[in-house]
């Protein structure tokens, strides 16, 4: 399975899955592409450190609709078959995913549904939940609303942060996306309307 990682930032997530992919520990997966939609991500040179090839896309001068063809475009000038969101900080439109359907993976630092969107650490501490954790979910257009392949729960402590709960939850985030490509990659799995259920 070609897999192409999209990413804004740091690339944590991206380094998880492109070091589990090249150890065996996802067995039929090979990262092939690392592609930001911003020039100084830290993530590029983390790739390029793998020797995994690199692209930018950046959303200046360009409509979403245009940007987002571009970066198709590359996806698939790569051979990519499934794309994973690694920190990537847009929101993609039906026009992305209809050329990806069912083939798009995400993760977000909470047990959704509960705290979509931005900033679900600060969420979960402002709320006083005792759980929080992470979801790795296929994309579909609703925001953080596909269905759920893994999740992981992480305690929230009376003395967290947003930045305390943030570091466990990232150390899941990365057993998680690996847990979860690796399902993926098997293929031994099916999509039952919301639900990824285990073959």
């Amino acid at each position: 399975m070609r897999v192409g990682v999209l990413i804004s930032g740091r690339g944590s997530n991206m380094v998880a899955l492109a070091d589990a992919a090249r150890e065996g520990r996802v067995p039929g997966a090979q990262v092939v592409l690392v592609l930001s939609d911003k020039p100084r991500a830290g993530g590029l040179e983390r790739a390029r450190e793998r020797g995994i090839e690199t692209a930018v896309v950046e959303r200046r001068g360009r409509t979403r609709e245009e940007h987002e063809r571009e970066v198709a475009a590359a996806l698939r000038a790569a051979g990519v078959e499934l794309v994973c969101l690694a920190g990537y900080m847009r929101l993609l439109s039906p026009c992305f995913l209809g050329e990806f359907r069912g083939r798009v993976l995400n993760i977000h630092p909470s047990l959704l549904p509960a705290f979509p969107g931005l900033d679900a650490q600060r969420q979960a501490v402002e709320h006083g939940v005792k759980v929080s954790g992470c979801t790795v979910h296929f994309v579909d257009e609703t925001l953080d609303g596909g269905p759920v392949v893994t999740q992981r729960v992480v305690p929230v402590l009376d003395s967290d942060t947003p930045e305390t709960l943030s570091a466990r939850i990232l150390v899941e985030e990365h057993r998680a996306y690996t847990e979860a490509l690796a399902l993926v990659c098997s293929g031994r799995y099916e999509v039952v309307g919301r639900r990824v259920a285990r073959l």
